[in-house]
């Protein structure tokens, strides 16, 4: 028991102790007992001047003292002279005694509601504090933030970085543009993966550019107090604006940008507004360019889509075979190490940027346990499960699994190229094409092309092995939906009127003319794999001047 509790205790039981004592003091008999004779004497002789009579005593008080004789002895004729009075001092006792109970137990409610109010009041105050720390969190003002990251520092994203030099020297030298009359666009959108690192390619951007970096998550504007969010849109636009040259860099924009569905979220949508409203209200000319990141492009708001606002959108996929040479070899520039770079990236396939580095790391932390002098093979080797399990749970594929993907992504590929479908590069990681426009409206033949490319991996592995992987998953839901929207919806089947069968049959056609198509793409189809098995990568161009070559 604590000390404080302890001395609590030792002074209640004190004053209960003190208490009782006085009472016996006070209550206490200390009257003398006498005879029948002496009685009537006292009586006789007026020297008593009050009479008490209690259950069992007749007391007789006196000048000289208290006396008492049962009450058995006494009869009435010996008091006639006298007023008896009852003794009431037991009843005093009880009530003196129930009164301080009474006074007691109040005394201990009260310190108890004291208590859970105090109790109360620090719980309050506290969260009070959090609130206003939050406040203060929220409205402290926003400041440029320094980056040291340069594209040196990032491996593997030569594309996106010829994407890029046009902003950056659009930022160095803006009155070239505007002397030419030409105006760039207004918000740059990085589309990709997590890890690929879309947010150092900003950072790279702002540094190379040698300009203002404001960075926001797109996170920090959904705030719990309404207006809040919108008020920070728009103190981090006035913040660039007044230090232009700047880029604003909103990071996961998705988390303020989602399609307007009509489920109310006054907060969000205020913000949306918000954001909208200042890409609009500023100048290409102004010095302030937007990026942002995201890697749920499907969810964005068409309003942040159009001209005007994010209409440009550069591809950050993740790194082919000979980009994660590049990229391994930066993580082990500082490490001893006596590795094949080449065999790590061919064990890698899958793995972003984020990935790689925690690979390295993993493998440099071993070799420091096993208190080894260097990095090698057997270190990541060691490691990959950790990294394929333990964290990020990434799927790397086996020989035989490799194989079957490269024949997956060659069929899909080609016939998207075949049908002139609008993508730029196939990676052996993609899992899906660009997929058709939801909101423009296309012809039954058009559709049909996609559905055809959606189902040409599950065509060739079947043509191949008999069998399909199960990562066809997301294909072949997708040309479902496709198929059911086109007879269910578009009324694109044998008659307006759906007919439960006609949707299954729709896929079965397609299906069969898929393999027909490939079956006649020869040699082609070995050229692409080839390719795919090599590079882990393969452009439309590429694939289309395999087939003007064969067809």
């Amino acid at each position: 028991m604590p000390t404080s509790k302890l001395n609590r205790l030792l002074v209640v039981v004190s004053a209960v102790f003190i208490v009782l004592l006085v009472l016996f003091a006070l209550f206490r008999d200390n009257s003398t007992i006498v005879s029948l004779q002496k009685a009537k004497q006292l009586l006789q002789s007026q020297q008593v001047k009050e009479v008490l009579a209690s259950k069992e005593y007749i007391y007789l008080k006196t000048d000289k003292g208290i006396y008492k004789v049962p009450q058995k002895l006494i009869t009435p004729a010996m008091l006639a002279k006298y007023k008896v009075e009852v003794d009431n001092s037991s009843k005093i006792i009880v009530d003196i005694l129930l009164f301080i109970l009474i006074i007691g137990t109040a005394s201990i409610l009260f310190r108890w509601w004291q208590k859970q109010q105090e109790k109360d009041f620090s719980q309050i105050k506290k969260l009070k504090n959090s609130k206003e720390e939050e406040v203060e969190e929220i409205i402290k003002p926003i400041e440029a933030v320094k980056t040291d990251v340069t594209f040196d520092d990032i491996g593997g994203i030569e594309d996106v970085k010829e994407e890029l030099q046009e902003i950056i020297d659009f930022m160095k030298n803006p009155s070239r543009y505007k002397n030419f009359g030409a105006r760039l666009p207004r918000g740059v959108l990085l589309v990709g993966p997590p890890g690929v690192g879309k947010t150092m390619i900003a950072k790279a951007v702002a540094n190379a550019a040698g300009v203002s970096f404001y960075y926001q998550s797109g996170a920090s504007f959904v705030q719990i107090y309404v207006g809040m969010g919108a008020k920070r849109v728009h103190e981090l636009f006035a913040a660039a604006k007044k230090n232009a040259p700047a880029i604003i860099f909103i990071d996961e924009i998705d988390a303020v940008g989602k399609k307007r569905d009509g489920n109310r979220n006054d907060e969000r949508e205020a913000t949306l507004n918000q954001l909208l409203t200042e890409m609009d209200g500023f100048e290409s000319q102004s010095g302030v360019i937007v990026m942002a990141a995201t890697n749920k492009i499907d969810v964005l708001d068409p309003a942040l889509l159009r001209a005007g606002r994010f209409d440009r959108r550069v591809f950050v996929d993740l790194p082919t075979k000979k980009e994660r040479e590049e990229i391994l070899r930066k993580y082990l520039a500082h490490i001893p190490n006596d590795v094949d770079v080449e065999k790590i990236a061919s064990i890698t396939v899958g793995f972003n940027g984020a990935t790689l580095a925690a690979f390295v790391n993993e493998a440099a932390l071993l070799a420091l346990r096993q208190h080894h002098s260097q990095v090698t093979m057997e270190h990541f080797y060691a490691v990959k499960d950790k990294v394929m399990f333990g964290k990020k749970k990434l799927r790397i594929l086996s020989q035989e699994q490799k194989e079957q993907q490269v024949t997956y992504q060659s069929g899909k590929v080609l016939v998207a190229s075949y049908y002139d479908l609008p993508f730029e590069k196939l990676l052996l990681s993609n899992e899906r094409l660009t997929p058709p426009g939801q909101n423009e409206p296309l012809l039954q033949s058009e559709l049909e092309k996609h559905i055809k490319t959606l189902l040409a991996g599950i065509v060739l592995c079947d043509m191949r092995y008999g069998e399909h992987p199960s990562s066809a998953k997301t294909d072949l839901t997708e040309a479902k939906k496709i198929a059911k929207e086109m007879v269910g919806e578009y009324g694109m089947g044998s008659a307006l009127v759906v007919r439960e069968e006609e949707y299954a049959d729709l896929i079965e056609r397609l299906y069969s003319e898929t393999e027909t198509l490939l079956e006649s793409f020869g040699i082609a189809v070995k050229r692409v794999q080839d390719i795919l098995a090599k590079n882990e990568a393969i452009s439309k161009k590429e694939v289309q001047t395999i087939l003007d070559e064969v067809l």
